[in-house]
């Protein structure tokens, strides 16, 4: 891109070097999170590290070298596989970091270019543009009708007019461009800024737990603490027995090792980082990845309709003159309304298929396209804005906007909205052209009532056919003392122009997929009721008849609203106030809210929604950063996804956490009954046999379950409560039956062996056997606890095979290498008693495909 002005040729790129080298990126100074020394520290800290590190300090205190070895290389280890799935996280949330920075346009060696704004540096030339953050401080060079918004600063919400000639010509990073353009020179980057010095960075937010991470955060401190107190009963217990005190503290470690359980907060961390990467991978950029557990309990998904029901490419179709009371364009008005896809915007020769030839029209028609394109920026980024731009091109009259500067601009609002742009020569002509909301422009204009019936049957007219309709209006002004507002001017209403943006090919289907979710979809736009129901019907929206427009929905009282928001699926005409309304009564009706937006008066409504969504393409930076997620090709149908993967991400940390509460109570038991009981061998375990089992079960519930795939009816289930966690009696109980079923099988296997006058480490080995073959079967068991294992056999998930042969090769080589066996206090086992020990393991899981297959018949009669 050439630079906005050929006298500014910013900085090169040695000069651009030379800057950052000597005063630093433009980013604020803060300690680095989530680095190796802070991962290690909070290792340390961990309740289970610092039993391992005593019991291993206790073995070597009492010269039991060789297992004070292998608990030093078993902490090792665990720390390692720890770090290794924290760095992955870690990586997977820096990837988003990356991907979610603002980016700032800045002129370097006479060139406009987008960099990211961490990448400014003193001296820079940056172009300030409304709708955007200004990046760091700076001087005004140059602008045109530039307004701030200062309130991050100055605590004032009014805009502030300012330009290079103002007595306060400068300008401030994190606030907001309210109109016009500007361009500055970089005078303060990172924390040197006004913003930076008084601490209050845009970055610096504290993300708010989620109910699901102070629920886990709860859970884990509560069984500390029992852990604390069953670690001093047992201590107590074994000291009274035994009067060794190192002994005793040691076996009351490894009670107290099986009751925390560490993997949770682990489990959690991995599968939102992982999940938020994943989505990333499709397109969808989550910035925070509390979004993750979020996206699926969503319940209401309130959408724009431009670019996101629609293709966002607007063509000219059809246009009215309001002197002459006649249509003109693609279709003369005659089109019934019925074939909005095929003729209207393909047909129009005059414009859309015609590239080259100027086109002949009347004089009037001529005045009307001519006044609409003044009335658009003069660059213009807007879908329609660029079709009035190319319509104007071809219409066969000289092309004046060489010849025009933009003298002053009242940019878009109202309500409804419309913009005013005036445009002077050097001769001292102007032309001050107006266009928006047809009712706007009526507002503000000289009209009779038998002109305005005629206006408001064109827009119906108009609208029936599924268009875009916006009014045009000229005036005259002379001075500079120009009016505070655009609707001061008293305009001359010329007519309207109307545009077909159809619905995207693939629209109709992701409704349904939402439909079928039990997400209830609603359309929230600016456009008007009959253009957006148009629509709506092409696309088959549930419940396109109900509509509410802006103005009636702020004069509802707060109970009105709250009843009127759930059974109506279309507002039109609505603003920034009216959005937010709608949030808040859907939250009242204890919905969890997606919204779409994209424009600079979108922010407020993005930020209050539960899961604000932006448009990667058409999003103003703005949106972009109120927004906790991104659809990098601005593809709706990528919501589909999104929720579907929040689903399968709490499904799949659900089950993960379901396999550590089940094969955590039979690890407990095995060593709480014996000991308090005084059964023939008390110690069946040592930590040396725990830290084993935790080895095994922590790639287990974060490995493997993370990589399961979705289940096939997730997306026809109704979403979840957002607050309902799995730490309740409801969500646990079937885990609790399967720890303690499991207990039942390991305490079988122990009297079963000592009923036989087997020997404590036989004993031991096959007690040991059948906890490992259960927690096999019970990893596969609960792949799914709704279809049978036969059938998630078949979900593909490499991890599964990798990490149970993985399992079974050590097991087996603890019970065939003999310096293994004795190390473990293992001892030599025959095939049968192998056979006996996987078979009760087997029995004592199996139960579960029992309690599937019931629930299955149920779910299957209902649906009959």
């Amino acid at each position: 891109m050439s630079a906005t002005n050929g006298s500014i040729s910013g900085l090169n790129k040695v000069e651009v070097e030379q800057s950052r080298i000597k005063n630093g990126l433009n980013s604020t100074e803060h300690q680095k999170k989530n680095n190796l020394l802070s991962s290690i520290i909070e290792m340390v800290k961990e309740p289970m590290f610092l039993l391992l590190l005593t019991a291993t300090s206790i073995y070597f205190i009492t010269a039991d070298f060789g297992n004070g070895i292998f608990m030093t290389v078993a902490i090792l280890l665990v720390s390692t596989i720890s770090l290794y799935q924290e760095s992955k996280s870690r990586n997977a949330i820096e990837a988003l970091h990356k991907l979610t920075q603002p980016k700032s346009k800045v002129i370097r060696d006479s060139e406009l270019m987008e960099i990211p704004s961490e990448e400014i540096v003193l001296g820079d030339c940056i172009q300030c543009e409304e709708g955007t953050f200004i990046p760091a401080d700076g001087i005004i060079i140059q602008s045109n009708d530039f307004s701030v918004n200062e309130s991050i600063i100055t605590g004032e919400s009014l805009a502030v007019f300012k330009s290079e000639k103002s007595e306060n010509n400068q300008v401030f990073q994190g606030t907001i461009v309210a109109s016009g353009l500007a361009i500055c020179k970089v005078i303060a980057i990172g924390s040197q800024t006004e913003l930076g010095k008084i601490g209050k960075s845009l970055d610096d937010i504290t993300e708010e737990k989620t109910p699901l991470q102070i629920q886990i955060g709860n859970f884990v401190t509560k069984m500390s603490l029992v852990g604390l107190v069953v670690f001093l009963l047992v201590w107590g217990i074994n000291y009274y027995n035994s009067k060794i005190i190192l002994d005793s503290l040691l076996k009351a470690l490894t009670l107290a090792m099986s009751i925390i359980p560490e993997e949770i907060p682990v489990a959690f961390a991995t599968f939102m980082a992982l999940g938020a990467w994943r989505l990333m991978k499709r397109g969808i950029i989550v910035k925070q990845t509390k979004t993750v557990e979020t996206l699926g309990s969503a319940t209401v998904i309130c959408t724009d309709k431009t670019g996101t029901i629609t293709e966002n490419k607007m063509s000219l179709a059809q246009w009215y003159l309001l002197e002459e009371d006649n249509f003109n364009g693609n279709d003369n008005g005659n089109d019934n309304g019925n074939d909005n896809g095929n003729d209207n915007g393909n047909d129009n020769g005059n414009f859309n298929d015609n590239k080259k030839n100027k086109i002949q029209l009347t004089t009037n028609e001529e005045e009307l396209l001519s006044l609409s394109m003044w009335a658009s920026e003069p660059i213009p980024f807007d879908a329609m804005e660029i079709a009035l731009h190319d319509a104007y091109a071809k219409i066969g009259i000289k092309d004046e906007r060489p010849n025009y500067k933009m003298v002053h601009e009242y940019p878009l609002s109202g309500k409804p909205p419309m913009m005013t742009h005036l445009f002077e020569n050097t001769n001292g002509d102007r032309i001050i052209a107006a266009k928006g909301a047809p009712e706007a422009l009526i507002a503000c204009s000289s009209l009779s009532e038998n002109q305005t019936n005629q206006i408001l049957d064109a827009v119906r007219s108009m609208s029936e056919k599924g268009y875009r309709v916006l009014g045009v209006g000229v005036t005259h002004f002379t001075g500079t003392d120009y009016p505070k507002t655009q609707q001061e001017f008293l305009f001359d209403f010329k007519g309207l122009v109307a545009f077909y943006d159809p619905p995207k090919a693939n629209i109709k289907e992701v409704f349904e997929t939402f439909y079928k979710a039990g997400i209830q979809v609603k359309i929230v736009t600016g456009d008007n009721a009959l253009t957006t129901a148009t629509i709506a019907n092409q696309i088959g929206f549930k419940n396109s008849a109900k509509i509410l427009n802006g103005d009636e929905l702020m004069t509802m009282d707060d109970a009105t609203l709250k009843e009127k928001v759930m059974e109506t699926n279309i507002f039109t005409r609505m603003f920034p106030e009216a959005k937010l309304k709608i949030i808040k009564a859907l939250k009242d009706n204890n919905q969890i809210v997606a919204m779409t937006g994209d424009g600079v008066n979108d922010g407020p409504a993005l930020k209050s929604a539960h899961i604000g969504i932006a448009m990667g393409k058409k999003g103003t930076e703005i949106a972009k950063q109120a927004a906790n997620l991104i659809l990098i090709d601005d593809d709706f149908s990528k919501m589909t996804e999104a929720i579907a993967m929040g689903r399968k991400i709490y499904i799949n940390l659900k089950k993960a956490i379901q396999y550590i509460i089940s094969i955590h109570i039979p690890i407990i038991m095995i060593v709480f009954i014996p000991l308090v009981l005084g059964w023939i061998y008390p110690n069946i375990f040592s930590p040396v046999h725990i830290i084993f089992l935790e080895i095994i079960m922590g790639p287990t519930c974060s490995i493997i379950y993370e990589n399961e795939p979705m289940e096939p009816n997730l997306m026809n289930q109704k979403p979840r409560p957002f607050t309902n966690t799995f730490f309740n009696l409801k969500e646990i109980t079937i885990s609790i039956i399967q720890g303690l079923v499991i207990t039942l099988g390991l305490l079988f296997i122990y009297q079963y062996s000592t009923k036989n006058g087997l020997s404590e480490d036989l004993t031991r080995t096959m007690v040991f056997l059948t906890l490992i073959s259960a927690n096999i079967f019970l990893t596969l068991a609960n792949r799914s606890f709704y279809y049978s294992v036969l059938t998630t056999l078949k979900y593909k998930n490499n991890l599964v095979i990798l990490i149970i042969g993985t399992t079974l090769l050590i097991t087996g080589s603890l019970l065939i290498i003999p310096a293994f066996r004795t190390f473990f206090k293992f001892e030599s086992i025959t095939l049968l008693q192998i056979g006996f020990s996987v078979l009760i393991g087997f029995v004592s899981v199996v139960w579960i495909e029992i309690f599937k297959f019931f629930r299955r018949r149920k779910k299957k009669k209902s649906i009959d």
